[in-house]
């Protein structure tokens, strides 16, 4: 027995070995990522693990970056940063949105910190690179991100900050709307009759949330207009126009800003047709974006009525090179006793469900046409 065992050849016992370590570390990461719950908090906040000191030197490049004001008509921030200390982390490892900020040699406790949950060759590398942004995620919670903000010195973080502003600020962005897409999106209760009848009819889709209905329609003028009222308190509205055979020619402000006051002079009116929507002035900003891998023109800002009623909307308009088609995606809140930054995002993340018929795989149109048999207009 010995002497067979002396033969066995050392390669094979080596890779035995490490199959058994691999194994059970996948075992381990398997439960540990189970075992993570869901991060908590509201998708506005950023909680930032910061000595006192230190945040105080890089507030305002921070509330810059974050605490940008939108009009709704009331002030909004996008963002609302609420400072944490280092010593209390542990009550926030929970939090959606985390920013840890901290220059590498001073010494603090967030500093500490930053280096327990980066590994040395990343800690080098913030060293060196004035641009590095290190982002974590799920770290401590599911549906989180965390990210680390760091420099050799205040100097190097405030300009680090201060030059990735936006890229900083979209990651968050990004994440909230995923998490929000993931909360939105029910396939229990997604009104596929609806999505399927709207596919027969105009060759594209958008996520139909149960709350809400199709309140107009027009093959004619190749309009539909879906709506959520609960109450007279709170109305979101979502339209999809398009216009046939059409030219990326159109895709500048003027023609955006003119194509979305027709429309709505002609569907969003007052019960007695005295007073219609347009765009409030001086209170609109459109930028090029990218739209599912479409070059698109983003139009956000307010909209009026004559009777002084207003609120958000914003609007994607690009152009479909397989249908030859131009679209307008252009949602909007009235919500007079509640805050709209959130809701104007639920619009927005809504906006951004619709597919062409070209991007459904055959399995998804013949679910959604068979359900549309059952489709029934309530209007």
């Amino acid at each position: 027995m010995k002497k067979v065992l002396s033969v066995f050849p050392a390669w094979i016992l080596l890779t035995i070995t490490f199959v058994v370590i691999v194994f059970i570390l996948l075992l381990f990461f398997i439960f540990y990522s189970n075992t993570l719950k869901t991060a908590k908090g509201f998708e506005d906040e950023i909680y930032v693990v910061s000595d006192s000191l230190e945040y105080e030197q890089l507030k305002e490049p921070l509330e810059s970056t974050f605490e940008k004001e939108i009009f709704t008509p009331q002030p909004e921030k996008v963002f609302i940063l609420k400072r944490v200390d280092p010593s209390e982390i542990e009550k926030y490892k929970d939090k959606k949105n985390i920013l840890l900020v901290a220059t590498l040699n001073s010494g603090s406790r967030t500093a500490d910190l930053i280096k327990s949950v980066v590994d040395s060759s990343t800690e080098y590398k913030l060293r060196q690179d004035s641009n590095l942004i290190v982002y974590k995620n799920d770290l401590w919670a599911k549906d989180q991100l965390i990210t680390v903000l760091s420099a050799p010195s205040t100097v190097q973080l405030e300009s680090k900050i201060s030059q990735n502003a936006d890229n900083i600020m979209s990651s968050f962005q990004k994440i909230s709307d995923d998490r929000l897409r993931n909360n939105l999106y029910n396939p229990t209760y997604e009104q596929k009759d609806i999505e399927g009848s709207l596919l027969n009819n105009y060759g594209w889709i958008i996520y139909v949330h149960p709350d809400y209905k199709i309140a107009a329609e027009s093959s004619g003028e190749r309009f539909v207009w879906l709506k959520k009222s609960k109450d007279s308190k709170l109305d979101l509205r979502i339209f999809i126009h398009w216009i046939e055979n059409a030219s990326p020619e159109y895709l500048n402000e003027d023609s955006v800003k003119v194509i979305r006051n027709w429309l709505t002079k002609k569907y969003y009116r007052t019960t007695d047709d005295s007073g219609f929507v347009i765009i409030a002035e001086n209170y609109c900003t459109t930028s090029e974006v990218n739209f599912k891998g479409r070059y698109a023109i983003l139009t956000q800002g307010l909209w009026e009525l004559k009777k002084g009623m207003g609120g958000p909307f914003l609007s994607y308009t690009f152009y479909d090179e397989k249908s030859k088609r131009l679209y307008m995606l252009d949602g909007s809140v009235f919500a007079p006793k509640y805050y709209k930054r959130n809701l104007i995002q639920q619009i927005d993340v809504t906006l951004q469900s619709f597919m062409t018929e070209a991007e459904l795989s055959s399995e998804r149109k013949d679910e959604l046409l068979d359900a549309a048999e059952d489709y029934k207009p309530l209007y």
